[in-house]
C-alpha cells in the first residue's frame, strides 16, 4: 500500500474506473449477445435493432476510453455481418 497520499488518492479513482469499465464492458458483451440471439431466432427486426443499440453503446464506451476506437468499429463490424447474414436466409 502506498504511503504518499496523492497516491492513495490516484489508487482509489483508478478502482472507481475500474468498476465503471468494468460494468460497461459487461453490458457491451450482453448487448452482443442480444444481437447474436435475435438474428440466430430469425427475428430480422428485432436484430437490426438490437444491433443499432449496440452500436451506439460500442461507440460511447470507445468515445469514455473504455474500448480502443478501432476495437470498437471492429465489435460492430462482426453485429452487422451477423445481421445481414441472418436477413440473407
Amino acid at each position: 500500500m502506498a504511503n504518499i497520499k496523492q497516491q492513495k488518492k490516484r489508487n482509489l479513482q483508478n478502482e472507481r474506473a475500474h468498476q465503471r469499465n468494468k460494468a460497461v464492458r459487461t453490458s457491451l458483451k450482453t448487448s452482443a449477445k442480444k444481437v447474436r440471439l435475435a438474428a440466430s431466432g430469425g427475428d430480422v427486426d428485432s436484430a437490426s435493432q438490437q444491433a443499432r443499440e449496440a452500436s451506439r453503446a460500442l461507440d460511447k464506451a470507445a468515445s469514455r476510453g473504455v474500448l480502443h476506437k478501432r476495437t470498437a468499429a471492429r465489435r460492430k463490424s462482426r453485429l452487422a455481418r451477423t445481421v445481414a447474414r441472418s436477413s440473407s436466409e
